[in-house]
C-alpha cells in the first residue's frame, strides 16, 4: 500500500508591530498526483469531509490527481488580550492548514483528512471509469462530473449534483437539493435518491427502462416520461407489537417507464420530485 501525506502549514511569527503589521488572509493549496497499481484497470475513490466540499471530475488520465484548497485566517500582531501577558507583543501564532493521507492499495484510493480548522475544498481528477464512494457533512456541496461507475453519495447539510454521469447512483442527503443527469444507465442495477429538505430532479436518457417508486411527503411529482402508473388502491400495512396493531396506508407511486425494468426510488419530504426525460 502506497500512503501520500500531505501537509501545509502556515506558521505567522513577529517580533513587533513593526514587522508584521497584519497578515492578510491567505489562500492554502496542495496538489498531489496518485499513481495507480495497475493503470490498464478501472479503480475506487473513497472520501469522506466533515467540512468542505468535494469535486470529482472524470477524465482521461490513468491517475488521481488530488487539490486541496483552505483559507489560512488572518492575524493581526496586537498585544494579547490575557491579563498575564498584559504590555507584551505575541510573536507566534496557531498553525492553520491542510493536513491529508491518502492511502492507494490495488487501485483503491481511500482521502483521509485531519479535523479541519476551516473548511477544507477537493477537486479530485480520476480516470473515467471509477467507482466512488463519498461523502461530506457541513458547509459544501458535493458535485460529480463525467464519471461512469457505480456512486454512493451522501451528505448532510449541502447538495448533491451528478452531471453527466454513466453508471448507477445512491445518493442521499439532508438538506439540500439532489440532482443527476445520466448518460446511461446500468439496467442491472436499483437506484435510490433520497433528501430530507430539497428537490430531487434526475434526468434519464429517453429510452431508459426501469421501475419507479416515487413519494413526496409535502411536494408534487413531475415527469416528462409516459409512466405506466399502477392504479392499485394503496396497500395497508399492519403491524403489532405489545398486543397492540398499527395500521399504515402506502401511498408510494409506482409504475414503469419504457416497460420497466431496475427500481428507481426517489423520496422526500419538503420539496417536489422530477424524473425528466433528456432532450
Amino acid at each position: 500500500m502506497k500512503t501520500h501525506k500531505v501537509l501545509a502549514i502556515i506558521l505567522a511569527m513577529a517580533a513587533s508591530a513593526k514587522t508584521l503589521p497584519l497578515l492578510a488572509q491567505n489562500d492554502i493549496k496542495e496538489q498531489i498526483t496518485v499513481p495507480l497499481s495497475d493503470p490498464s484497470k478501472s479503480g475506487s475513490l473513497d472520501v469522506k469531509l466533515i467540512r468542505g466540499s468535494i469535486h470529482i471530475i472524470g477524465y482521461a488520465g490513468k491517475e488521481v490527481i488530488v487539490e486541496a484548497a483552505t483559507k489560512g485566517a488572518a492575524k493581526k500582531n496586537e498585544e494579547s488580550k490575557d491579563q498575564a501577558a498584559k504590555g507584551m507583543k505575541r510573536i507566534s501564532f496557531s498553525r492553520n492548514g491542510l493536513d491529508l493521507t491518502i492511502e492507494e492499495e490495488k487501485n483503491n484510493v481511500r482521502i483521509k483528512p485531519s479535523m479541519p480548522r476551516n473548511p477544507v475544498n477537493l477537486t479530485i481528477k480520476v480516470p473515467q471509469n471509477f467507482t466512488l464512494r463519498v461523502g461530506a457533512i457541513n458547509e459544501g456541496d458535493v458535485v460529480i462530473d463525467n464519471v461512469n461507475g457505480e456512486f454512493e453519495v451522501s451528505n448532510i447539510n449541502g447538495a448533491i449534483m451528478l452531471n453527466n454521469i454513466s453508471g448507477s447512483v445512491v445518493a442521499n442527503t439532508v438538506n439540500g437539493n439532489v440532482k443527476a443527469n445520466f448518460k446511461s444507465i446500468n439496467p442491472t442495477s436499483p437506484m435510490a435518491f433520497s433528501t430530507l429538505n430539497g428537490n430531487v430532479d434526475v434526468t434519464f436518457p429517453p429510452t431508459a427502462k426501469f421501475d419507479v417508486k416515487l413519494k413526496s411527503d409535502r411536494g408534487e411529482i413531475f415527469s416528462d416520461f409516459d409512466v405506466e402508473v399502477d392504479k392499485t388502491e394503496p396497500k395497508a400495512v399492519k403491524t403489532a407489537k405489545n398486543g397492540l396493531y398499527k395500521i399504515s396506508i402506502s401511498d408510494w407511486v409506482q409504475g414503469k417507464v419504457n416497460g420497466g425494468g431496475k427500481e428507481v426510488m426517489m423520496k422526500n419530504m419538503n420539496g417536489n420530485i422530477y424524473v425528466r426525460k433528456a432532450k
